[in-house]
C-alpha cells in the first residue's frame, strides 16, 4: 500500500480509536489523528511481525489491525502525558 493510502488509513483509524477512546487528550483532536496515523504503520507492523496476516491495502482486517495500533498507541501517549 502506497504511503498515501496509509496516510488515509491512519487518519481513518485515529478518528475510530478517538471514538472508541473518548476523553480529554493532551495536544486535542489533531493530535490524536497523528496517533492514528502512527499507529497505523505500528498496527501493521506488528500484525505482519506475529504472523496476523499482512496488511493488504483497504480491507476489514487491515482496518482492525490499524485501529487497535492506534488505540495502543493511544493509551501509551495517555499514560506518558499524565
Amino acid at each position: 500500500m502506497g504511503i498515501l493510502a496509509w496516510i488515509v488509513f491512519g487518519l481513518i483509524a485515529g478518528i475510530i480509536a478517538k471514538l472508541i477512546m473518548p476523553g480529554k487528550d493532551p495536544g486535542g483532536f489533531i493530535v490524536t489523528i497523528i496517533i492514528g496515523i502512527v499507529g497505523a504503520f505500528v498496527g501493521g507492523w506488528i500484525g505482519t511481525a506475529l504472523g496476523f496476516g499482512e496488511v493488504t491495502g483497504f480491507n476489514f482486517g487491515s482496518f482492525v489491525i490499524a485501529v487497535l495500533g492506534a488505540i495502543v498507541l493511544l493509551v501509551i501517549y495517555r499514560m506518558i502525558k499524565r
